[in-house]
């Protein structure tokens, strides 16, 4: 069984995820091959993307997809591109109709083991205060982690959440669009492109 069946079989959390609100089944949604080119690192799949499982499946996919500068049949091209959350299911909501956070125990049992299995990164896009913490371990807040972003890249973006209730912080921050997005398009368009023929057909 290859790892991302082993992830979409887990049942891990299935009493936690009958106790939230929305009383779910487990739908884990994993996304990657190892040969994926560009990490995309998240918090957890949202109703949508549970519902429809696949990955940024929703109005925040499409912001995304228009700051990386690929289409949707890019996004999806597991061969290139594979979308890594700190929990592969999606966490519920609370009584008050918040989304609650991703179980540890997802990210304990799997992350090790899926960037492990994935060689051949070379960028890595981080998406949200949570994976700026899960991968960088920083302290700082997601305003200043982001203006730091410079100190990351070409390797690693830092990115706020595409969320729609973000469009007040990109009015109030438009040196995002300006600096750090054309960066971004670059470098994904780079990773992205195809490798070049040998004109024998091979690569």
């Amino acid at each position: 069984m290859t790892l991302a069946r082993e992830i979409a079989a887990c049942r891990l959390c299935a009493d936690r995820f009958a106790a939230t609100a929305t009383r779910h089944a487990p739908r884990p949604v994993p996304w990657f091959r190892p040969s994926a080119r560009v990490l995309i690192a998240g918090q957890a799949p949202g109703m949508r993307v549970h519902e429809a499982g696949k990955p940024f499946f929703d109005r925040s996919g499409d912001r995304l997809r228009d700051w990386m500068g690929v289409t949707s049949e890019e996004f999806y091209d597991l061969d290139r591109v594979a979308c890594v959350p700190a929990a592969f299911c999606f966490p519920g909501y609370s009584a008050k109709r918040a989304d609650l956070p991703p179980p540890p125990i997802c990210a304990q049992t799997w992350q090790d083991k899926v960037m492990s299995a994935l060689p051949e990164l070379q960028i890595r896009i981080l998406v949200g205060a949570y994976a700026h913490r899960n991968h960088l371990r920083v302290k700082t807040s997601l305003t200043e982690t982001v203006r730091n972003w410079r100190a990351y890249a070409p390797g690693v973006f830092v990115l706020p959440h595409p969320s729609w209730r973000n469009t007040a912080w990109l009015r109030r921050n438009p040196w995002f669009e300006d600096e750090l997005l054309p960066e971004l398009k670059r470098a994904v368009g780079a990773v992205m492109a195809p490798e070049p023929s040998d004109g024998r057909g091979n690569t």
